[in-house]
């Protein structure tokens, strides 16, 4: 222990010392209190007081080593001033640096008293129990799933070379078929999770992983296309590749999903490393920032801020009529977000996680899908600071296509962040020991 004082004559050493120890909170007794580990030292087991060993401690001995001064270099043993004096007893010796820098460590009658749980450890009885509107999240994390690997694989063709950007069809071309193909992963990843939040309406998660996000895709998508016949516009979709659509949607895609959510139930729940109380624990008075709503709007931040550039290209590219040709560096760029929305949920998590909010599940897959809302903000401030787009058709087929490419965003990051987080919850969990 190191107490740095004035030099001031030896009489008032005693009370103004006693005043930084009560300051510092160090009153002699048992105390609980934390601790770290010192890289380079031996590390000691500590328990309770019933569990006590020659191998594990129960009590931490504190030692002190000398007193000094930012206005002096003269150290000062700490037992020079006759003040909360240690009985005799056993000295640790010293090294030659610590000789050589006026240190001499002294035993002292102050004891701490170890703890073997704090923080995130505290709620591993909760930490894996089933969230609310676990049927809705499910869904969503399935659809995500959907739209991550059919982002990946377009893109990954893309950057090879396979879709050139002179046929301006050819990426949507793709994107749809494999949208089509990948019902199957859907279905799965929406079965398996439902299944692991305690849910038993299997028929209603099949359903709603199949028609919920695509129908309001569809919808929204079928309203624009109203828009361009009224306004006899040549990108109107004609009416037999419309019942094409469908038919690849009710017909092969509804199917897969079917497919996927059977062997999605089949399998046994996911297994979690440790077992969940069933009583749930109180979570304590949690301070602004670590509230659900303000980490949930800062962690949207720096995700955003990895795309924002490329998104200006992009939507020159749809409004403004320009090619795009760097989809190499778009799929990099893909590469960062992902990495940047999995590094900033685990983060976020894990300080929620140290106040003992076990709440984490719809809070991951907010925070990184919050990035969407920032999407439509740039979006909105894209349409009036560099467009000249006039007429109320117009403006309706601007910000209808913008939210179904939101929704998409959202679906897409929430995922990512949802199983960034899983995975580092299930990882931190599985070495915790639980009596």
């Amino acid at each position: 222990m190191s107490a740095r004082l004035p030099v001031l004559s030896p009489p008032r050493w005693p009370r103004l010392l006693l005043l930084s120890l009560l300051l510092l909170g160090a009153v002699p007794g048992p105390r609980r209190s934390g601790a770290f580990y010192l890289p380079g030292l031996a590390p000691v087991n500590f328990c309770d007081e019933e569990k006590k060993s020659d191998e594990c401690k129960a009590e931490i001995e504190l030692f002190v080593n000398r007193l000094d001064s930012v206005e002096s270099v003269l150290p000062y043993e700490y037992t020079a001033f006759d003040f909360c004096q240690a009985s005799e007893g056993k000295r640790p010796s010293e090294n030659l640096g610590q000789v050589l820098f006026g240190e001499r460590i002294e035993p002292s009658p102050y004891k701490e008293d170890a703890q073997e749980e704090f923080g995130w450890k505290l709620v591993h009885g909760d930490i894996f129990r089933p969230p609310r509107k676990g049927m809705l999240l499910s869904v969503f994390l399935g659809s995500g799933t959907q739209i991550l690997i059919m982002t990946f694989v377009t893109l990954f063709f893309a950057c090879l070379g396979f879709l050139s950007p002179a046929n301006r069809g050819a990426l949507m071309t793709c994107a749809v078929v494999l949208w089509v193909l990948l019902g199957t992963p859907a279905g799965y990843v929406a079965a398996r999770f439902y299944k692991s939040f305690g849910g038993e309406k299997w028929k209603t998660n099949v359903l709603l992983t199949s028609f919920l996000c695509p129908g309001i895709v569809f919808a929204d998508f079928f309203i624009m296309n109203l828009i361009l016949w009224g306004e006899g516009s040549s990108a109107a979709i004609p009416f037999g590749t419309l019942v094409a659509i469908l038919a690849l949607w009710f017909c092969i895609s509804v199917p897969l999903t079917f497919i996927g959510a059977y062997f999605g139930f089949k399998k046994n729940a996911i297994e979690h490393p440790v077992r969940t109380n069933q009583i749930p624990r109180q979570i304590p008075e949690q301070s602004f920032y670590t509230k659900p709503l303000p980490g949930i709007i800062m962690g949207g931040i720096l995700p955003f801020g990895c795309i924002f550039i490329q998104l200006f290209f992009i939507l020159n590219s749809i409004w403004s009529h320009q090619m795009y040709y760097m989809f190499g560096f778009l799929f990099l760029v893909f590469i960062i977000l992902v990495i940047t929305c999995s590094e900033a949920t685990i983060l976020l998590c894990y300080f929620h996680l140290c106040a003992e909010d076990y709440h984490w599940q719809w809070r991951s897959f907010l925070t990184s899908g919050f990035t969407a809302v920032y999407f439509l903000i740039y979006a909105v401030h894209y349409f009036f600071s560099k467009l000249q787009i006039t007429g109320t058709a117009s403006t309706i087929l601007y910000f209808g296509y913008t939210m179904i490419m939101v929704l998409i965003f959202f679906l897409f990051t929430g995922t990512i962040g949802f199983f960034a987080c899983f995975w580092f919850v299930t990882k931190i969990y599985s070495v915790v020991k639980v009596d």
